[in-house]
């Protein structure tokens, strides 16, 4: 791993707030694209999925997601489950990031890109009892939208269409749709 992104993982543990988050925005900018290094940092990225610290599980799922790209061996059906717990982490702000970046799971191939619309059918489908269940389904018709904007598959946008019609309140079923036609 080049040493400039071994010094942006270490910037992530100073103490110094404005350092992590700077050295957060530009891993994850970093990781949009395939890198060489995903499976030097695989298994402690990992391992962080179930840190105490919730801000380590958080990016952990982060950039587990947008490593799967980098994944060859597609160890990231294996670690799936294990990604897809944080995004109903006790912490909301911790589940909802995690949530956010699980569709990048979604660009590393068919197979995984099935595992993420299942997931996050289902999970639209049956979040009804959740503490934040309106923004977890909001995060849900986000993450369709962009992968339909990533990938053009029409059957991503009919099946967050078909999602967002399941809707019984009127104000969220508004809201949810303002995201297919803000974008």
């Amino acid at each position: 791993m080049e040493t400039s992104i071994s010094t942006l993982f270490e910037q992530l543990e100073s103490s110094d707030r404005n350092l992590q988050y700077e050295a957060l925005l530009n891993l994850l900018a970093i990781t949009e694209e395939k890198v060489e290094w995903a499976y030097e940092i695989w298994d402690d990225l990992k391992s962080d999925l179930t840190n105490k610290d919730n801000h380590k599980r958080a990016r952990a799922a982060q950039f587990l997601s947008n490593l799967a790209i980098s994944d060859p061996e597609k160890k990231i059906l294996a670690d799936f489950p294990a990604i897809w717990q944080v995004t109903k982490d006790p912490k909301t702000v911790t589940a909802r990031h995690s949530l956010q970046a699980i569709w990048r799971i979604g660009l590393a191939g068919e197979e995984q890109l099935e595992l993420v619309i299942r997931h996050l059918e289902d999970r639209y489908q049956n979040c009804g009892s959740e503490k934040n269940h309106t923004l977890v389904r909001y995060d849900i018709i986000e993450d369709f939208q962009k992968l339909y904007k990533a990938t053009g598959k029409e059957d991503l946008k009919t099946t967050a269409l078909s999602l967002i019609e399941l809707e019984e309140v009127p104000k969220y079923k508004k809201k949810y749709a303002a995201v297919w036609r803000n974008k």
